[in-house]
Parts: structure tokens; sequence; C-alpha cells
């Protein structure tokens, strides 16, 4: 049973496992395992891969821990962008791997795929260029808020805010 977020210190579970501390991993996974193969399942819509990419990523976190930088972000959300990550990267892999015997049977679905497209596109396009930019930084390379903040030189809350209401109008124009 995952301990209560107020109670449990990401930061110190991350300083462990710098250290070599098994349990702090597992601590981790008990507490964020299930959060973060929701996250990797939303992207790849495959339970199997999403499991993959969440193991994948507890390698990662377990092997990065000792670069993990608090003054960058929170403990939680470099977890998630670790696994966020890992997901978009999958899934810009399979879009190259495409096997011939797939281009056949997926020359219908294609064309909606196609017009679904256009309609993000016309939809984005409607947002103000740095709300874009923040939309783009987060679902597409998969940057954390903290991160794009620091990247745009924009205050944090203000990036949070943009994204809720640019997602709130792609949303409303999608239909």
């Amino acid at each position: 049973m995952p301990l209560a977020e107020s109670v449990f210190d990401y930061e110190a579970r991350l300083a462990a496992c710098a250290r070599g501390e098994r349990a702090a991993l597992r601590d981790l996974y008990v507490q964020e395992g299930p959060r973060l193969l929701g996250v990797a399942k939303r992207l790849v819509r495959d339970t199997a891969l999403a499991e993959d990419i969440v193991h994948e990523a507890f390698i990662k976190i377990w092997h990065g821990a000792a670069g993990f930088d608090p003054a960058r972000g929170s403990a939680r959300g470099w977890m998630f962008s670790v696994t966020r990550h890992l997901a978009l990267n999958q899934l810009r892999k399979q879009s190259r791997e495409t096997p011939f015997s797939e281009e056949h049977e997926t020359a219908a679905s294609d064309e909606v795929v196609d017009v679904h497209s256009a309609r993000i596109h016309r939809c984005l396009e409607q947002l103000e260029p740095q709300r874009r930019s923040c939309i783009l930084h987060a679902y597409v390379d998969g940057y954390s808020h903290a991160q794009i903040s620091a990247r745009l030189g924009t205050p944090l809350g203000t990036v949070k805010a943009w994204i809720k209401r640019s997602l709130n109008a792609l949303r409303e124009c999608m239909g």
C-alpha cells in the first residue's frame, strides 16, 4: 500500500538509491509504480509495453539517482519525466519501424489519422505562440513544468496555468 504523499520523502529515497540502498528503490516502486504505469499506458496504449517502460524507468532511476538535482525540480516529477521520456522515445521508435506488411493494413486508418492530425495542428495554431510552445515541450519533448519554465524563462506558476488553459482550449477545439 503506497504511503501518503505528504509523508513519503522522494528525495531521501533517491539519495538512498544513489548510495546503493535497494530498499529505497523498492519503496519508490511501491509508492509510484502504479501511477508511472498509468502514465506509460496512456502514452503507448499497450499494457505489456508500458510495463517494460516502467521497468526500464526504474533501472534508469536507480542508475541516475546520484545525478538527480532537487534545484531543477521535484524528485517525484523527475521520476515521471524519466518514464515519460522513455514512453515518448518508444513511440518515436515505433513510428520509424512500421513493417512493410502493416503498411497495406493501415492505409485506410492513415487517412483517419491524417484528418485527426490536421485538426490537432489547426487547434494548436490557434494557441498563442508561448502557450503552444509549452504544450509541445510538455507533450512532445516530455519536459517537466520546471524544465519548461527554465527553458522559456517564465515563472513556473505561469507555465502551469498556460498548459492547463491550453489543454482546455485544445479539448474544446477538438470537440
